[in-house]
């Protein structure tokens, strides 16, 4: 059995999940077994439902009112009893800020290995083959998991969603979690007005950096977001620690690492940790004044030149796009 945990917010499910557990199932047809999917929190049943549309043939529900909210140690401590009781080969979650915190707890718990941040997975010799970017994305590792079951999470934006169905089978399971077992209590969750799309999610991504000049400018970004579905705007290191924009937006080896369809960069030259967050996008256009910029070096396109003067025309075309 390949386990996929999902996650939600807000008391939806994420994309991410549904993209984890679409591999999960292609996986597990090749290697001859099932793909089941894992819930948990309060109020999820309802949610359940959407599962066996990507191919979860078993959907188990991990419901008590300590879970609410999430709590790394819970969670961590809920997951556990249930791996232990199934003994999954492998269990799935997807690279988000979540997955890649609460994955690395289950691993330990469990006394397995991890591999994280997959963009790859391979069926080879009846077992799973992983690969995952190195050394700031300039290489490729592909390797193994000798402990059983196998913790992996996937990069979101990298694995295709394809919904097939399948049986779909709900098992609610009992949740025993001791009052000892929380070190750390979520008391409150602040969410960003606005409601945008989180950059590690969207199909597209805007991004600036020290090139926009100050604060006010990354308004240019938004507004080309506007016009574009599915997108969010993504700032680099320079441009977060200069306080122009907030951290959830940063792009990079300290920020979030991305794998959008479509990445603008504006005014961004590349530093290397900057480049190891967006370097698997699919297809990459920047924009910098400076021809010798490293972000050109990894551009599918590039633009040398003033954004304040590519934007605006950019955001009319766009405009004429959308009729």
């Amino acid at each position: 059995m390949i386990l996929t945990y999902i996650e939600t917010r807000e008391k939806k499910i994420k994309k991410s999940s549904l993209e984890a557990l679409s591999e999960a199932r292609r996986k597990a047809a090749e290697l001859g077994t099932e793909a089941a999917a894992v819930l948990v929190g309060t109020g999820i049943e309802g949610l359940a439902a959407e599962l066996p549309s990507y191919g979860a043939s078993k959907v188990f529900l991990l419901e008590n009112a300590s879970l609410d909210r999430y709590s790394t140690q819970d969670y961590a401590a809920a997951l556990a009893g249930l791996v232990k009781k199934l003994s999954p080969g492998t269990v799935f979650f997807s690279a988000t800020a979540l997955g890649k915190d609460l994955a690395p707890r289950l691993a330990a718990r469990l006394g397995v290995g991890l591999a994280s941040d997959c963009t790859r997975v391979s069926v080879r010799d009846g077992g799973l083959e992983f690969t995952r970017p190195i050394f700031a994305g300039k290489a490729l590792l592909t390797f193994r998991l000798t402990s059983s079951p196998q913790v992996v999470s996937l990069r979101p934006n990298v694995f295709p969603l394809a919904p097939a169905a399948a049986a779909g089978e709900f098992i609610r399971e009992t949740v025993d979690i001791p009052i000892t077992a929380a070190r750390a209590e979520v008391t409150e969750v602040l969410q960003e007005s606005g409601g945008e799309i989180d950059v590690t999610e969207a199909d597209i991504v805007i991004s600036g950096g020290r090139g926009l000049k100050g604060p006010e400018n990354f308004k240019l970004l938004q507004e080309i977001s506007a016009l574009l579905p599915r997108s969010a705007v993504g700032a680099s290191r320079s441009a977060v620690d200069s306080g122009w924009i907030g951290h959830q937006h940063q792009v990079g080896q300290t920020g979030k690492t991305i794998s959008p369809n479509l990445y603008l960069a504006f005014g961004i030259s590349g530093a290397i940790q900057h480049l190891a967050g967006m370097s698997s996008s699919k297809v990459i256009v920047a924009v910098n004044k400076d021809p010798d910029a490293p972000i050109f070096k990894v551009a599918d396109f590039g633009v040398v030149g003033d954004l304040f003067q590519v934007i605006p025309p950019l955001k009319e075309e766009l405009k004429k796009l959308r009729g």
